[in-house]
């Protein structure tokens, strides 16, 4: 069947944002103030504000970023095209900036404030203008001396010290180690200066102590216990105040869970941290242990002015104000800027101007809180907000000059390549400005409203009303025509890569790597189910995309994490990666709904003897054929009690040494004794690549387990009453002609859109946004409250007919370099009209060697066993292997000229998620 073109562009005039609005109101609780903001309210557009654009569009709203966002900042921007920005500061003469990065070409530079330019580079590249050992950057710092002589960088293991030149630049690289304790390395937090700059004060991050060093000999001289994860940090008089993101020492009878080898406090349904601390450090005396102040959920940045010490409780929304001199919370400044919402917009750095303006940015909003302050017992009044770039993360103040640091910038924009983006093309950027009247701030809130989507009655939710049942239903708890959603996440894809050989969509056919040789059933169940082509992910890796999926949000503390993630990589295993909403199993439980997990978010396998690719490839077979039980069973769980009471016995994780065939497999067993849940949640993860067949054999594998997969519910007894919804969990993996955040989905139901070609803006949060007005789930945070339901994705009148799979086409043993047993995977014939896929994994004598170069490289990076990392290769790697691989080492990589050895790729020096190396 041909897809007929259907383009249903922006369907009706958009209604105004603007058309009503949403009284002010200001809350008082006691031991201080909460100040809930609310300003001019806005209609009830939401997502479809976007209509067709694509991201990088830049309109009259601003550039389209990823996150269901627009960005046009308040000020002078200057974009950096060096990589994320983790941390920042300005040196104490206010003429130079400091910023830690990564997941560019530098560990860090420094730009002249004056001119915007970036004067130096620092890292690990040969192109950088001062080499250092690793890349690896902490969440905080980097920190002058006071007298501006020294920088010290925070890395995993200490810091690495510099000399600071006359001119600002940096030289003589020195490192001062802070040794590991046992399996927990330093992993350091802030860094503060005796007033001398005798002495350096450190949040040891990783070992929950405070730590004081020499500053000439590095050495250390003394260590405090503190709270869980210390990590920011700031003096006032002779105490230090350090922020403790995971809370206080467990007590006997909490409930915890890990987080980096500690126990910490947590939710025993969630998973995440119930309590936050600020622990007090007297320096008078040094003998005495720390005392601790309580305040709000992953207190991150800690800055003091004037005797007060204010904290961002990033994960509560709010600002704790301490009197120094009680060591209390006099005030707690609620940062929720929209009603519909409470949670979600992440305070994460805070500064005080001489006129008593009280900044503080909000990361997931892209926004500064502007506030008048007086005094720490007097309350706040709220002034309104600034629009910033992609995810605000430091603001200081020079003279009157405001100076915001954005860890996204522009999002992944970074000109790398002519022939598309990738999601490693990170930006970040700084915007500077003076700080305007209260008028202009308040016509600028308006403009944060719009580009985040806040709109009045966002979230409805039914009052016992009997409405008639629809596919999605415009207020939660009314009826749905779907009973049971199907979640299936997959691994890291563009859609150029796998529909950029569709005619009928926005596709780019050079960058296509898994067409419809290698992906027939994805290109059946576009041409069925509907194609779209303008869908994001919103992740630049697996960390972040699971996060995104689960939680409609990557967490301050994942986000910020970026520049080592030595402490967590994915964050399932870690309570401080974790909201305090709970996820969206959680949700649907608490809606009443049952769940299922195959995989997804889970943290825990182990496999028997035996059980290799090759094994469970022939126990496959066997399982299909007779219907017997695996002769290789397989113990998985999670960490997070609430998924692990739903989790699905024997279904592999991230595992690409196991067939998704297999996976498929065990859940066909299930599903036929059992049946689906309301919510069903999946990991089919080989079509990440680097297991032990070919790129393309493991693609076609991960293909075939989804068409079978719907095969067999459609033709079910709960077909006429399910939705299955495919996605990435990011597209990492590739380039795309659009945004490396395009990538393929499909919504497969009787009550999809049947035959079109959507080219909507859509992305993983309206997604998830629609599985939960499907069956109740109240949405988690203001990411999912503000996003648009894709209602327009579902037609009311239902085609009940089925799917049925189809054949790989390419050989699912392609590339072994042990047969298995049961014999060689004979594919079905290609189809000759389209893009012919690698039939051989022979490499051409010419490439041999340097396929033995790929092959040994490929060796190295964790991607098979027991051990295997998701992401642990470097990205610009893996993506050329893959390539070269599927192309049977015949052509270069899109935009070069030529093929590469592992370390002349260009872009080898950006580090992996995972690894530092």
């Amino acid at each position: 069947m041909q897809v007929t073109r259907q383009r249903r562009i922006n369907e009706k005039a958009q209604i105004s944002l603007f058309g009503r609005r949403v009284g002010r109101r200001t809350t008082l609780v006691s031991v201080g103030t909460a100040v809930v903001l609310a300003v001019t309210g806005t209609a009830v557009a939401q997502t479809q504000q976007f209509g067709t654009e694509q991201v990088g569009q830049t309109t009259a709203n601003g550039q389209v970023v990823s996150s269901d966002q627009y960005i046009a900042p308040y000020g002078n921007r200057t974009v950096i095209n060096d990589g994320k920005i983790m941390s920042s500061s300005v040196s104490p003469d206010g003429t130079h900036l400091a910023a830690a990065v990564t997941d560019g070409d530098a560990a860090l530079v420094i730009m002249d404030l004056a001119t915007g330019q970036v004067k130096q580079k620092v890292g690990t590249n040969a192109a950088d203008n001062l080499r250092i050992s690793s890349s690896a950057v902490g969440q905080e710092g980097p920190t002058y001396s006071p007298d501006g002589k020294q920088l010290w960088l925070g890395q995993s293991d200490g810091y690495t010290k510099f000399t600071v030149n006359a001119d600002g630049t940096l030289a003589n690289p020195t490192a001062v180690s802070i040794p590991a304790d046992g399996s927990k390395h330093a992993l350091v937090g802030a860094a503060v200066f005796s007033a001398d700059g005798s002495t350096v004060y450190s949040a040891v991050n990783g070992q929950n102590r405070v730590v004081a060093i020499d500053a000439a000999t590095g050495t250390i001289k003394q260590s405090w216990a503190v709270g869980n994860a210390p990590r920011g940090m700031a003096m006032v008089g002779n105490k230090l105040y350090v922020s403790n993101e995971g809370g206080r020492p467990a007590k006997a009878g909490d409930t915890t869970i890990n987080s980096y080898g500690t126990q910490v406090p947590a939710n025993p349904d969630t998973g995440a941290t119930t309590t936050g601390t600020v622990s007090v450090i007297d320096l008078a005396n040094p003998t005495a242990a720390a005392s601790s102040i309580d305040v709000g959920l992953h207190p991150t940045a800690v800055y003091a002015k004037n005797g007060v010490v204010f904290v961002t409780d990033t994960a509560t929304n709010g600002v704790s104000v301490i009197d120094s001199r009680k060591d209390k919370v006099v005030q707690t400044i609620s940062t929720q800027p929209w009603p519909e919402a409470s949670v979600g917009y992440e305070p994460d750095a805070v500064t005080l101007t001489d006129d008593g303006h009280l900044l503080v940015t909000l990361g997931r909003a892209n926004a500064v809180a502007v506030y008048r302050y007086k005094s720490a017992q007097e309350p706040v009044s709220y002034v309104g907000l600034l629009p910033t770039d992609y995810f605000p993360a430091e603001i200081t103040t020079v003279g009157k000059n405001v100076v915001v640091s954005n860890t996204r910038g522009i999002d992944a924009r970074r000109p790398t390549s002519s022939a598309g983006h990738g999601t490693h093309d990170t930006t970040s950027s700084l915007t500077q400005f003076t700080l305007p009247d209260d008028s202009v701030i308040r016509s600028e809130t308006a403009k944060v409203f719009k580009q985040n989507g806040w709109t009045n009655g966002s979230v409805k939710v039914a009052q016992g009303s009997k409405a008639k049942a629809v596919p999605v239903p415009k207020r939660l708890g009314d009826p749905s025509t779907i009973k049971h959603v199907f979640l299936i996440v997959k691994e890291n894809r563009t859609y150029d890569q796998v529909f950029g050989d569709m005619p009928q969509g926005n596709g780019d056919s050079a960058l296509t790597q898994f067409g419809e040789n290698v992906t027939p059933n994805q290109h059946a169940l576009a041409e069925q189910f509907g194609l779209y082509d303008n869908t994001y992910d919103i992740g630049t890796n697996s960390a972040e995309g699971h996060n995104w999926l689960m939680q409609a949000d990557d967490p301050e503390y994942t986000e910020s994490s970026a520049g080592e993630y030595t402490r967590s990589y994915d964050t399932e295993d870690d309570a401080l990666g974790h909201q305090k909403s709970g996820f969206i199993w959680s949700g649907a439980q608490a809606a009443g709904k049952s769940v299922k997990d195959y995989g997804e978010f889970q943290s825990i396998e182990s496999k028997p003897a035996g059980a290799s690719w090759q094994n469970l490839y022939c126990d496959t077979k066997n399982m299909q054929a007779t219907g017997q039980k695996t002769a290789y069973p397989i113990k998985t769980g999670s960490a997070i009690p609430s998924l692990n009471k739903v989790s699905v016995p024997g279904f592999p994780l991230f595992d690409t040494s196991v067939p998704d065939i297999y996976k498929e497999q065990i859940w066909e067993q299930d599903f036929a004794q059992n049946g689906p849940a309301n919510l069903n949640m999946f990991w089919l993860s080989n079509d990440h690549t680097g297991g032990p067949a070919n790129s393309a054999a493991q693609v076609a594998d991960n293909d075939l387990a989804v068409g079978r997969m719907v095969d067999k519910i459609s033709h079910s007894k709960y077909w006429k009453d399910s939705a299955i919804f495919v996605v990435e969990d990011d597209s990492q993996a590739g380039l795309d002609h659009v945004d490396g955040h395009r990538a393929p989905i499909q919504i497969i139901s009787p009550w999809a859109q049947h035959g079109a070609v959507d080219n909507r803006y859509y992305s993983q949060i309206t997604m998830i946004r629609t599985i939960e007005q499907i069956l109740g789930i109240h949405p988690m945070n203001q990411k999912d409250s503000a996003a648009t339901p894709m209602a327009t994705a579902f037609t009311k009148t239902p085609n009940n007919a089925p799917f049925t799979a189809l054949p790989n086409r390419t050989s699912l043993t392609l590339g072994l370099s042990t047969p298995p047993s049961c014999g060689l995977d004979t594919p079905a014939p290609q189809d000759a009209s389209a893009a012919p896929a690698p039939t051989s994994a022979k490499v051409p004598a010419k490439e041999q060697a340097l396929a033995a170069q790929w092959n040994a490289w490929k060796s190295h990076q964790r991607l098979t066993g027991p051990h295997a990392v998701p992401d642990y290769a470097n990205p610009a790697q893996m993506n050329h292997f893959t390539w070269y691989e599927t192309h049977n080492w015949t052509k270069p990589y899109p935009g070069e000229s030529k093929m590469y050895a592992p370390n002349d790729v260009p872009g080898a020096y950006i580090p992996s998620s995972e690894s530092d190396g």
